[in-house]
């Protein structure tokens, strides 16, 4: 069994977390949180690189930021379906490591995987939590049942609105080098690939622009934005900048 965390972010393709969430999670983490990353795919149909680089990438990413674990699961980059068949993988990784917080792809989004996955985690947080789902772990035990408090989702290339930002200032730097370990995605004058529309220079420049943007509504540098799920619930009026 992989150790319980506090925080599970869920991508359809290796950089998508570290892209939209990492600040957050690097937040929490300095809050003593835990934290872990499941690629669905392996990015396969990414015009640059292979997927044998991209899952290289990824792990240097996950050191560079700290995660507990980072998992890979076989979901066709590109062709998968909102089946059992696919649900069922991210529901077995959920009752594993007991999330009390799921981040999810944005549910709109350029590239239509983002949409269509974030459709598909959301429900597989529900389904985890149904008794008469049955699964069981690579051991074969049986699963347990597991719903996380609350889903969320960050936003992606589309500025869709957020309901609520989260200041992750103190973590923009190193964000930005998990970002950059994906070194076969991003800038590099030296790539000779076909270029594509994150492969050059103005990409990057234009994520710290929607964090700045992002930031301005609390009053901070920069920030990363969140859709709800569901409606979420609060301790008490305090718990909200």
């Amino acid at each position: 069994m992989t150790q319980k965390i506090d925080i599970l972010a869920i991508g359809i393709h290796p950089d998508d977390v570290e892209l939209c969430a990492a600040g957050t999670l690097l937040h929490h983490a300095a809050l003593g949180k835990t934290f872990g990353i499941l690629d669905l795919s392996q990015g396969e149909l990414g015009t640059r690189g292979t997927a044998a680089i991209r899952l290289q990438e990824a792990a240097q990413a996950a050191k560079v930021l700290g995660a507990a674990f980072r998992k890979t699961l076989d979901i066709p980059d590109g062709f998968f379906t909102h089946t059992p068949e696919h649900w069922l993988k991210i529901v077995r990784v959920i009752r594993d490591c007991r999330p009390e917080i799921v981040l999810c792809n944005a549910p709109e989004d350029r590239h239509p995987d983002h949409g269509r996955s974030a459709k598909l985690e959301t429900d597989a947080c529900f389904y985890a939590g149904l008794e008469k789902i049955e699964t069981f772990d690579d051991e074969g035990k049986k699963q347990q049942k597991w719903r996380p408090k609350a889903v969320y989702h960050y936003i992606q290339d589309i500025n869709l609105q957020p309901d609520f930002v989260v200041d992750v200032t103190p973590f923009l730097e190193q964000k930005k080098a998990a970002i950059l370990a994906y070194r076969s995605q991003f800038y590099d004058p030296h790539n000779t690939e076909p270029n594509t529309p994150i492969s050059g220079k103005d990409f990057l420049e234009y994520l710290e622009a929607k964090a700045k943007v992002y930031g301005r509504s609390i009053q901070a540098p920069y920030a990363e934005g969140f859709i709800f799920s569901r409606i979420p619930g609060v301790n008490n009026l305090f718990d909200l900048l």
